[in-house]
């Protein structure tokens, strides 16, 4: 088996790799819900990847905090930014496997431009009624505060070109940006703009590359968004912990990638909160904090073909 953690409920099955403690496959019904990517091959774009403890960017990787400087390695180079955190590259050990949960954890104990101790934590469950639930945990381990962020990079499946599919997109705010992905003023309302998805339309020629905030809830303090192609969707939905969504429809990637899926990204924090220090998570030594997303099936939101 590898680093390949399978779980099955009902009719879903999903693999998780314990490189980077990464969602690898889930499908429902042999129908893939989102791009999978075995758990021995280096993920193009990021595809399934767990973010932490930041996610997004930070800006030429340098941040203050308690009144010191840290300088992180540059891993986007083009940008100019360090990307998507520390977890994805790092080996998870299993804490606790069965046929439909897998729990993983990874000590951060460490890093360039990050002498901070972190118990990692991330649980799989699939259940047969509603999909995969994904909680995320840390612990500060050390002696003194840590900032922290957190995030997931699910691309969503579509089975044919993404301007056909519709998409409903539960933000009412969208962070503008400059050339680098980084913040560009404070939020502004998608109200009269082409990225105001909250009554669900064709997606069309818009693209998206764009952090999204003040996202509506349901009851249980969930902001969904969903997908749907033809007679299938998927949903994905974050707890009130995740209070931004980035979201990408795979503009110039390789391979036939290119807007041939959409990621929709939960995250705790804009990008450059380390910077910036906006929803930044500071966590005292011994405190520990949780966030919750899944992904399932679902029906088709209204405007689908």
């Amino acid at each position: 088996m590898g680093d390949a953690i399978e779980l099955t409920a009902g009719d879903y099955e999903a693999v998780v790799s314990r490189q980077g403690a990464s969602m690898c496959r889930l499908a429902y019904g042999g129908e893939e819900l989102i791009w999978t990517c075995p758990p021995d091959v280096q993920p193009a774009a990021f595809e399934g990847r767990l973010l932490a403890p930041w996610p997004n960017r930070v800006g030429d990787g340098s941040y203050v905090f308690k009144g010191v400087e840290h300088q992180l390695e540059i891993t986007e180079p083009e940008r100019g930014t360090a990307l998507h955190g520390l977890a994805h590259a790092r080996p998870w050990l299993p804490v606790e496997i069965a046929s439909d949960r897998a729990e993983l954890s990874c000590l951060l104990d460490g890093a360039p431009g990050y002498p901070f101790r972190l118990e990692l934590t991330a649980v799989y469950e699939l259940d047969a009624a509603s999909g995969l639930t994904v909680t995320l945990g840390a612990r500060n381990a050390g002696d003194s505060a840590a900032p922290y962020g957190a995030g997931a990079h699910p691309y969503l499946a579509v089975a044919g070109p993404l301007d056909d599919a519709v998409l409903r997109l539960p933000a009412g705010s969208r962070q503008p940006a400059d050339e680098r992905l980084l913040p560009a003023g404070p939020p502004e309302p998608v109200a009269g703009t082409e990225h105001d998805f909250r009554t669900p339309r064709p997606i069309g020629p818009t693209a998206f590359d764009t952090a999204f905030t003040d996202l509506e809830r349901d009851s249980d303090g969930l902001a969904w968004t969903v997908l749907s192609f033809g007679r299938a969707a998927v949903a994905v939905w974050a707890d009130a912990s995740f209070g931004w969504l980035q979201v990408f429809s795979a503009e110039g990637l390789p391979e036939g990638m290119h807007r041939r899926g959409l990621a929709v990204e939960p995250m705790t924090c804009p990008p450059d909160a380390f910077s910036s220090g906006t929803d930044l998570i500071v966590l005292e030594p011994g405190e520990e904090t949780r966030s919750r997303f899944g992904i399932a099936r679902t029906e088709p939101q209204a405007g689908s073909s």
